[in-house]
């Protein structure tokens, strides 16, 4: 083990952040360039679009709950959540490799839909990404101990891997989609593979140490399933207010956003600049908040009060485009508004998760945890598209966002807060070795 893990520096905060970051990294370019390389290159109306991003979810399902159950118990290749984070990062890779090529693999399989391809690829690199993802956040949970350390984890991974999720939606606006999928592929492979060799597991993991029961014996923490059914509804709400906007916001952007008259090639060019800007504002936000912003404010009024509020402030943040979003720029001023929610919803959850559940079944637990988000991702791609296609007016895309995220909020009002370790109990933590 290097002294850097020893000693749980920022250095290695910063490396067991990277798995995850290449994951996002990923996901950041399935969002800004699939929707409109599907519209614009290979012409799927907004239906067919809904119909590829529910194959990535569907594999989510599986994905993560298996291999999060798989990866408690298992050891090869020198760690437990290793051997996924590289077999998932080179897939993953591979597959942003395919997503401009898709006529190209069409053609060469003799597979006539372009469809079919589309919804293969999709679904490869869903899979990939959820093969990954698990284990990039669980093995977090694994060498950090409980409260603040583990806080400081979720919101470094989410610092990280928010700014090259940035980075990525820059790239994309500046120098287009193409050029990011190629420098994706190179990305997602170098931070899956790279990083987990410096990154040291435990061959047994530690068990949660005796504490005082309410009889004043000694007691291990166990699951509680009561709060982690309310932590995992409430989250849900908030990713089906989130995925709405992140598959649907073309078709707002279109209608509500390009000038009347615009040739197809002027609506693919803004449409795909005013998404990327718009993920790029959202995500700056979100990387800057956590370690920076919501981790001290979480230490003085609680994880919990913190996220909800920045919830609350995301379903705000949406009634504002509906109500304002006339133009580009308040389009981006919104979303860094929203970026606030954004920021919370992609790292508190994942600390408040983590210490309601016994520690050796943290995969299994992240797997169902991550239920929360691709059940929503299929409502919304199942249900909402044809919904949404046949409205008149878009402004709906944003309306059934802001209400599942105030909902969401409510929600989150019924999950207790973890009373903090006192200044003793900091003191009497076993060191990590």
């Amino acid at each position: 083990m290097l002294n850097i893990q020893r000693q749980l520096t920022n250095a290695f905060y910063a490396i067991i952040s990277l798995p995850s970051t290449a994951m996002g990294f990923a996901l950041s370019i399935q969002i800004s360039a699939l929707s409109w390389l599907l519209n614009t290159k290979y012409n799927l109306d907004i239906h067919e679009i809904g119909i590829v991003w529910a194959a990535g979810p569907l594999a989510g399902i599986f994905g993560q709950v298996i291999i999060g159950l798989i990866s408690d118990k298992a050891w090869f290749w020198g760690g437990r959540r290793r051997p996924f984070i590289l077999i998932g990062g080179t897939l993953a890779a591979l597959m942003l490799l395919a997503l401009p090529n898709i006529d190209a693999i069409s053609s060469a399989t003799g597979v006539g839909s372009l469809l079919a391809v589309a919804i293969v690829v999709a679904l490869t690199l869903d899979l990939a990404i959820n093969i990954s993802f698990n284990p990039t956040r669980s093995i977090i949970a694994d060498v950090t101990p409980e409260g603040n350390p583990r806080t400081k984890g979720y919101t470094w991974m989410q610092t990280i891997s928010g700014f090259f999720g940035v980075l990525a939606y820059v790239i994309g606006a500046v120098y287009g989609n193409y050029v990011l999928i190629y420098i994706g592929v190179a990305t997602v492979f170098l931070f899956s593979v790279v990083p987990v060799l410096f990154i040291s597991e435990k061959r047994e993991i530690e068990r949660d140490s005796p504490t005082a029961d309410n009889a004043g014996g000694p007691s291990s923490k166990k699951t509680d399933l009561p709060q982690l059914l309310r932590i995992y509804f409430a989250h849900a709400l908030s990713w089906i207010g989130v995925q709405t906007m992140f598959v649907y916001i073309i078709a707002y952007i279109q209608q509500k956003l390009i000038p009347a008259g615009a040739t197809q090639t002027d609506i693919a060019s803004l449409s795909g600049q005013i998404i990327a800007i718009s993920f790029a504002v959202l995500n700056t936000v979100g990387f800057i908040l956590p370690a920076f912003v919501l981790e001290p404010i979480a230490e003085k009024i609680g994880r919990v009060k913190t996220h909800l509020s920045c919830v609350a402030v995301m379903s705000l943040a949406y009634f504002g485009i509906v109500a304002f979003g006339k133009t580009a720029f308040s389009m981006y001023a919104l979303m860094a508004v929203a970026g606030i929610g954004w920021a919370a919803i992609v790292s508190l959850p994942f600390a408040i998760m983590t210490e309601k559940v016994e520690k050796g079944k943290t995969g299994f637990y992240m797997g169902i945890f991550n239920l929360s988000v691709v059940l929503p991702q299929l409502i919304v791609s199942l249900v909402l598209g044809s919904f949404i296609q046949a409205a008149e007016d878009k402004n709906i895309i944003f309306i059934i966002s802001g209400v599942t995220l105030a909902i969401s909020a409510v929600l989150w009002l019924l999950v207790k807060e973890k009373t903090s370790l006192t200044a003793t109990e900091e003191t009497k933590r076993p060191s990590m070795h």
